[in-house]
């Protein structure tokens, strides 16, 4: 069973997340799978990519696979991630990527959303940031791209509290740009996108472009980013990050020390 499906509709790529029975964790294959399909969709010229799960799914994806995790000691979130490079597909993809989201968003896969250009999504849907809850030290890279789509302050409050966003405060914050009903949202998203294929690509290409390099341009100095990197070391080293990833397969509520 293929776990991206593609297709595409006059340069409307489409890449649905087709792993139902584990509720489309972000493993490895699919995430090569995923930035396989963005490239091919690139090849051809698509105007716009619609990243989606299947109809009526009530998790739109459960986040990084935690079985897949390092262990304690080495960086899990390290340059070559499979979804670290996922990310940056998106990033640098050079037409607009929709988020069409049915249902709820964990972990990482709230990153992977809200890296795409525009969000749609509907009342069920929620998004949770839950790095917290294993123990998990976030790097850089993800703290900007949150602040970026959430801002500071929204920003702060999921990653601390790991406490799911509903779907009316995440279109009052701005991270949907639609709300809509489940039996409206498929039809509406390819409206949209239709519409932007309608528009110059290479316009579009280089719009993005420039956002994507105003949205990164952040000075930071080479002792703040050492500093930085020894912290995150303390914290995917610790008792704590083991105790959160035990939890996580024992479910049951971890214990953590601080240490």
């Amino acid at each position: 069973m293929p776990l991206i499906l593609e297709e595409t509709r006059d340069h409307v790529g489409i890449l649905t997340l087709n792993h139902d029975a584990k509720r489309n964790a972000l493993n490895r294959i699919m995430m090569d799978n995923l930035i396989e399909g963005l490239g091919r969709m690139k090849a051809d010229g698509a105007r716009v990519v619609i990243l989606r799960a299947n109809r009526g799914a009530a998790v739109w994806s459960a986040g990084h696979d935690i079985a897949e995790l390092p262990k304690p000691g080495f960086d899990p979130l390290a340059y070559d991630d499979p979804l670290e490079k996922t990310i940056r597909s998106i990033q640098h993809f050079p037409a607009p990527v929709i988020a069409m989201i049915e249902g709820t968003v964990w972990g990482g896969a709230c990153e992977l959303a809200l890296t795409c250009d525009i969000r749609i999504g509907t009342p069920q849907t929620s998004f949770a940031v839950t790095p917290a809850k294993i123990g998990l030290p976030y790097n850089l890279n993800g703290i900007t791209n949150l602040v970026n789509a959430l801002g500071a302050a929204t920003a702060r409050e999921m990653a601390f509290t790991a406490q799911p966003l509903p779907a009316e405060r995440a279109y009052q914050l701005g991270i949907l740009q639609y709300l809509v009903a489940p039996l409206e949202l498929e039809s509406f998203t390819l409206d949209l996108a239709r519409k932007i294929t309608l528009n110059s690509p290479l316009s579009i290409s280089v719009i993005k472009e420039q956002l994507r390099v105003l949205a990164g341009a952040y000075a930071i100095s080479p002792e703040t980013f050492e500093r930085v990197q020894a912290l995150r070391k303390v914290a995917y080293e610790s008792a704590d990050y083991q105790e959160g990833i035990d939890a996580f397969f024992q479910k049951r509520t971890p214990r953590f020390h601080g240490k």
